[in-house]
């Protein structure tokens, strides 16, 4: 109870942030462009920066080099993604509780972005032992997805645990902690722009978040890098 406890006062946080976000812009109408947070650790306090060198000296941390295959049999690695904004989630082939729901959400964000080559999703499965690079392609087949830029990431399990947890917090409220035979399940979207820096977490579960989302990547694409 104390887990989903945490999870269900981290969802109303972030909502609180977002409003505030909101109200903040809404009430200076000499402010011509709204801002992302930044999210430094896994506790996601957010960091509200708009200075280029404050954001340089302040903001340290960015996704971890990786080198996975996906569904169509292609090596994706931090070339893939280079100067580009990527949307992140954490699934299995084989869930039919929320992954089903969380990929027809990750098809929402692919047709608003699906001819845009600096949009990138990035689904790892966390049974890479059983999702392989066939079953990969017949997910993605059932779900009739065709858009090049979204793959389904599989490879060994360590390494893909270790990302999840240390690069893109996946499991924000227990941090990267556990060890990487424990079993990885969360139904967040992490947003990271083209920095490889996370500028967003949302819950993968709730049509509404993956709204707020997309527009969260139109902002992303408005900014200077």
């Amino acid at each position: 109870m104390a887990y989903w406890a945490q999870k269900t006062a981290l969802t109303w946080q972030i909502a609180l942030l977002l409003s505030a976000n909101i109200f903040l812009f809404s009430c200076n109408p000499a402010q011509k462009q709204e801002i992302l947070p930044y999210y430094n650790t896994p506790d996601f306090t957010p960091l509200f920066i708009a200075d280029t060198n404050e954001i340089k000296n302040k903001v340290k941390h960015q996704i971890a080099n990786f080198a996975f295959k996906d569904q169509n049999n292609q090596t994706i690695t931090q070339a893939s993604i280079e100067r580009k904004i990527h949307v992140a989630n954490f699934f299995f082939t084989s869930c039919g509780s929320i992954c089903p729901i969380m990929t027809n959400h990750m098809k929402l964000i692919d047709s608003v972005f699906t001819g845009d080559k600096n949009i990138v999703l990035l689904s790892y499965s966390v049974t890479p032992w059983i999702d392989n690079i066939r079953v990969l392609k017949d997910y993605a087949n059932r779900y009739h997805i065709k858009n090049p830029n979204w793959h389904f990431l599989t490879g060994g399990k360590a390494a893909i645990y270790t990302l999840a947890r240390q690069s893109y917090f996946a499991e924000e409220d227990l941090g990267f902690t556990k060890d990487s035979t424990n079993f990885l399940h969360t139904e967040h979207f992490l947003l990271i722009d083209q920095n490889k820096r996370i500028r967003g977490i949302y819950n993968g579960t709730l049509e509404l978040e993956i709204r707020q989302l997309i527009k969260d990547i139109e902002i992303l694409k408005t900014e200077r890098n």
